[in-house]
């Protein structure tokens, strides 16, 4: 019963905080909220209101009603609302609500059956420069295409 130390205790406590503290922190803009300029987060944005202006985060996530006019740049993105901008992401994922006009660049992505895209997308290769990422690379152009693979989410 008293045999166990206080210490040990406290160390294993220690790291747990900081990474809820870390990753426990987000942003919210509320549906009656209308922000006109760009938007920049360290942690977490959660949209349920208007954007009228650019956003870079480090993870989004959109609710329903909301509507982004601008562009999005995010490690991770949850799409919902409607987007006018073009999106970069590494992990991407537009859900059957959602309503996009604007270019998509991922390294990955899922979209559910009913969500609207009106624009390009762009696979991004990690670590892979602009140059190497263009349409018409040498590669291309000699047929040796190399496509990535869409899969739509049920």
């Amino acid at each position: 019963m008293f045999s166990k130390k206080p210490e040990p205790q406290g160390r294993a406590s220690r790291p747990v905080a900081k990474s809820m503290a870390s990753n426990g922190t987000f942003s919210v803009i509320g549906t009656d909220v209308v922000i006109t300029g760009n938007v920049k987060a360290t942690t977490e944005l959660h949209v349920d209101g208007k954007i009228e202006g650019d956003i870079e985060c480090a993870s989004l996530v959109q609710g329903e009603a909301s509507c982004i006019e601008g562009a999005v740049k995010a490690e991770s993105a949850r799409l919902a609302g409607a987007v006018k901008g073009s999106i970069t992401a590494r992990e991407l994922v537009v859900l059957r609500t959602a309503r996009i006009e604007g270019d998509v660049h991922y390294d990955t992505i899922t979209i559910e059956q009913g969500a609207e895209v009106d624009g390009r997308f762009s696979h991004r290769v990690p670590g892979q420069s602009e140059a190497a990422r263009s349409p018409m690379t040498p590669d291309t152009a000699k047929g040796d295409e190399q496509e990535p693979k869409l899969t739509l989410a049920s």
